[in-house]
């Protein structure tokens, strides 16, 4: 794990690790409703929840591939709220349910954690391997939370584009995910920059360790001072002045980014391309790929720097023509959705759940 400490102040570090701490990972085990097991998918790890109830003479299966949040840095679908989810998608929609151990940054950084991620969705999406978990290939769903949330759009974006991709997605579910990296001074960045959870600081360094360890990104992302040329031709994509809802704009005036030349004495251009990927930022890619995605759940928070990450990719979806229904939480805050344990138990994370799970038994 990175040593966020050196850049986030004690206050917000605390928070964070305390956060953490709550939902500690557990030993996924199976119950009498619940089958789990262990697996490797095309070489990565995973955590397959299924009904116990194994018959192939009844109606085949929905399924689910999630995406774990955590910065692409932190978290694991061990974590008890995660697997609570997991157990609750299962019993209540009669689905497979895939977790996905994706390698972590620092160690791993883009487009690891991508790669990994798609690779378990191509190799579950196999008719026989479908066949095997009793899933019906016409209703198959990714979906994740925060970084989750930005590979299961990517991984979406990218599948859609296979041409050799038989099977595909019926549905993607995003809960509030983060989507683009050429802007981190949006209206929700500077409205929430101080939130717990989830400060400005911490989100930027997610973002500067998903590409490199190098400081230098990170001061440069700080500052909103990190196009290049190359990224810059793309900010008509993250132009919240375009595509936020007049309510959520407020106060604020849109300044586009600065563009900086590439210097030796400034981040490396590998990073600075790894920004202008889609596969990192689901963001950037033009309406002619949106059109052909399935439909999608995307669901927002007031008290998030991420939520105009969100909103943007909603006006942008249904311009495009996809179906979306968008969920937006006036009091909800980033992460609300693990506060399903003791001793941090929220109603409105058990309300974020039943209607997420709502959405899917109607949509998928």
């Amino acid at each position: 794990m990175a040593d966020f400490s050196e850049v986030l102040g004690l206050k917000d570090y605390m928070g964070v690790m305390m956060f953490i701490t709550f939902v500690e990972g557990v030993v996924p085990v199976s119950d009498e409703r619940v089958l789990v097991s262990e697996e490797q998918f095309d070489g990565v790890e995973v955590v397959v929840y299924q009904p116990a109830q194994q018959d192939a003479s009844v109606e085949l299966r929905r399924a689910v591939i999630y995406f774990h949040g955590g910065g692409w840095c932190l978290g694991s679908t061990r974590m008890g709220p995660y697997d609570q989810l997991a157990r609750k998608l299962v019993t209540e929609l009669n689905a497979v349910v895939v977790s996905v151990e994706y390698r972590l940054a620092p160690a791993h950084h883009f487009p690891v954690q991508f790669e990994d991620a798609y690779h378990v969705v191509k190799h579950f999406l196999q008719n026989s391997v479908l066949s095997q978990y009793y899933v019906d290939p016409g209703r198959v769903a990714v979906s994740g939370d925060s970084a989750g949330g930005n590979l299961a759009a990517a991984v979406a974006q990218q599948l859609q584009q296979d041409p050799d991709q038989k099977v595909q997605l019926k549905a993607q579910a995003l809960l509030y995910p983060v989507l683009q990296a050429l802007d981190l001074n949006t209206p929700s960045y500077q409205q929430n920059q101080h939130m717990p959870i989830l400060p400005r600081t911490l989100m930027v360094r997610f973002w500067s360790e998903y590409f490199t360890s190098d400081k230098r990104l990170f001061h440069a992302m700080m500052a909103n001072a990190h196009n290049s040329p190359e990224s810059a031709t793309l900010l008509k994509f993250v132009n919240w002045s375009a595509f936020l809802p007049e309510s959520f704009r407020q106060a604020y005036n849109y300044t586009a980014p600065p563009v900086v030349e590439n210097e030796s004495s400034g981040p490396s251009s590998s990073p600075q391309r790894s920004m202008a990927d889609p596969r990192a930022s689901p963001l950037l890619v033009p309406d002619s790929v949106l059109r052909s995605l399935p439909k999608a759940y995307v669901l927002t928070c007031e008290y998030d720097v991420l939520r105009d990450d969100g909103l943007m990719y909603v006006t942008r979806l249904r311009s495009a023509g996809v179906e979306v229904t968008h969920q937006h939480y006036p009091g909800g805050f980033h992460g609300a959705l693990m506060f399903t344990m003791w001793p941090s138990d929220f109603e409105i994370a058990h309300r974020m759940t039943e209607n997420y799970i709502r959405w899917l038994q109607l949509n998928l």
